[in-house]
């Protein structure tokens, strides 16, 4: 007899009581997902693992080893599913991002894990995957689709094909083609790009999508027509209209600096658009978010709170995930057959998980971790990963132009929006000193610097950036720098920067605050350069002495550590930085630093 028929002959037998269940949870109200009803007085029974009865009585299932828990009449809510999201940004483990989700009610994550890629190429998804499976949450992975993001405009640490993408999709746990960055690329029929979606296709897997152009024209429609099936990029109400109509399912986020939901429910709340067509997701969660706010109940109350009903929020983060990964046979509501992942929730508006049942077991009760969780051992190879060629120097950082002293000349600068992804491609005025140019605090004009750390170039590109309002003498350092994940660092002088840059390289990576000449914050993220193995609460105080570095320097915006590590994307406009250089993304081409 095989395994899945010894499930199923269990679940049956259970439910007609002639085997008595695992457990049984009694007197819930059944947040029934599938149909959109809250059924009070609703009894659950369990075994294996696996939901066999949900019904008004399971006392047949009862037998004397049978655990019972009493709801007292709290809802029975299915548990949530975060359907996009990178394990790395929160600057932890899969094992320690699990322990800061889990207990606030996520059973279900769907990860990409195009950071470590771009340092390790296929071991490094490999090394994730392994770790994801060990976990006593489903955490599923999706391949990697553009390492690099943009080739020709930026160098990572390694890389990715449609080679490696078919022998990925090949293993367990691997869930689909993760976003697809490369929108350029696709629209104009790059062969590898469309190797890599149709190798997925092939597979009968999902292939996510990033489509982040405002031009919904014959781009947007030839990126449609590649087979991106979802898209997580859209910051208007007419992306999300636009992406439904075209067949793609919305991945409203609300991370810890990506703020689209309160735009996108309006296709859904007045524009009456189907909800069932719409999910929920975080993409980016800093580990001060995880372990302070929360991860997908955060979500929901945010979603809540925009206009959305509670259910309506809930199937945004249960079954219509589970529908769009072809899962809802194993997920996503509370149904027999269906992994017994069930949060008993006091209250649906101010959402909270007292316990967490995950794979039929108790995994968390308000808040606090009930099973042991994997201890993981990284090799040598991954925690070495930050390359510098010599100690650098504050003349690495200088911006030099041919231009004479005291000359006006014209600047591209980046400028940075907050809570949101996206750039500005600004034009400004600077004036040249003595062969160079020079941050400006009164015009909230910064440098920011891309140093080559993964082959030891001794490369510096320079540029500038405005949106952080810099007050002080200051630098900040980060080896997380989306996605080919080079070392950024953004300051007002150069003498700092070169300290951020020398410092994170004998740390092994992380990110760092410099002000007058001393380190004021520091999170250490040995592992890639990426994260750490701390426990995401200790990671997330340290990160927290960056943010308030940040404060100290004069900046105010909202995660300006996230904002940060985004400035080297090249697939999100307008104007980004790389090793190669300055990056116009509207163009997909460089553009010079000072037009001298």
């Amino acid at each position: 007899m095989s395994v899945s028929t010894k499930l199923t002959r269990n679940l049956v037998e259970v439910a007609m009581g002639r085997l008595p269940a695992d457990l049984v949870i009694r007197g819930g109200k059944w947040v029934s997902v599938q149909s959109g009803e809250i059924i009070p007085d609703t009894d659950i029974a369990i075994v294996s693992g696996h939901i066999a009865y949900v019904g008004p009585d399971a006392s047949h299932a009862i037998g004397k080893k049978t655990q019972v828990i009493e709801t007292n009449g709290r809802f029975l809510v299915p548990g949530l599913l975060d359907a996009h999201m990178h394990v790395e940004s929160g600057m932890v483990t899969v094992t320690e991002f699990v322990r800061a989700a889990a207990v606030r009610g996520t059973t279900g994550m769907f990860i990409d894990p195009h950071e470590i890629a771009n340092i390790f190429g296929l071991r490094g998804v490999k090394l994730m995957v392994d770790e994801a499976r060990k976990q006593p949450i489903h955490v599923w992975v999706q391949m990697p689709s553009c390492v690099p993001s943009a080739p020709g405009l930026e160098t990572p640490g390694s890389s990715i094909g449609p080679r490696e993408v078919a022998e990925a999709m090949k293993w367990k746990g691997i869930i689909g083609l993760g976003e697809m960055m490369n929108f350029r690329g696709v629209s104009m029929g790059d062969k590898k790009m469309l190797d890599e979606m149709t190798t997925t296709h092939a597979a009968g897997k999902v292939i996510g999508g990033h489509y982040a152009s405002l031009d919904l024209g014959l781009p947007f429609h030839g990126y449609a027509a590649g087979g991106a099936e979802d898209d997580h990029e859209g910051t208007r109400l007419e992306d999300a209209v636009a992406r439904v109509r075209q067949g793609m399912k919305v991945m409203l986020r609300y991370g810890s600096a990506w703020h689209d939901v309160a735009i996108g429910v309006k296709a859904i709340t007045e524009k009456k658009l189907d909800s069932r067509r719409f999910i929920l997701c975080t993409d980016d969660s800093h580990a001060e978010t995880l372990t302070q706010d929360g991860h997908m109940d955060r979500v929901l109350s945010h979603a809540i709170s925009e206009g959305l009903n509670p259910m309506t929020a809930i199937q945004m983060m249960t079954i219509n995930t589970a529908e769009h990964f072809g899962l809802t046979k194993e997920m996503g509501m509370l149904a027999p057959g269906r992994w017994a992942d069930v949060l008993l929730v006091s209250d649906l508006m101010k959402f909270t998980a007292d316990v967490v049942i995950a794979k039929g077991q108790v995994i968390a009760e308000h808040g606090e971790w009930q099973v042991k969780l994997p201890v993981v051992k990284y090799p040598k190879w991954v925690t070495n990963s930050v390359h510098l060629k010599r100690n650098l120097t504050a003349q690495d950082f200088a911006l030099r132009t041919r231009a004479g002293h005291g000359s006006s000349i014209e600047a591209h600068v980046i400028g940075v929006i907050e809570n949101q992804a996206p750039t500005r491609h600004l034009r400004e005025k600077v004036t040249v000193e003595n062969g160079e140019v020079r941050a400006d605090v009164k015009r909230d004009l910064a440098k920011i610097a891309l140093v080559e750390r993964h082959r030891a170039t001794g490369k510096v590109t320079l540029g500038l950036v405005s949106g952080f309002n810099f007050k002080e003498k200051c630098a900040i350092g980060s080896t997380v720098a989306h996605d080919s994940h080079h070392m950024i660092v953004a300051g007002t002088d150069e003498a700092c920067m070169a300290i951020a840059a020398n410092e994170l390289a004998k740390c092994g990576g992380g990110q760092i605050v410099v002000k007058d000449g001393k380190v004021i914050g520091l999170v250490e993220l040995q592992i890639a350069g990426l994260m750490s193995n701390e426990r995401a609460d200790r990671v997330a105080k340290k990160a927290g002495t960056v943010l308030a570095g940040f404060r100290a320097c004069g900046c105010a915006l909202n995660n300006p550590n996230m904002q940060l590590s985004m400035l080297a994307l090249m697939v999100i406009p307008e104007l980004r930085i790389s090793d190669k250089g300055l990056v116009d993304v509207s163009q997909f081409d460089f553009v010079p630093v000072l037009e001298d």
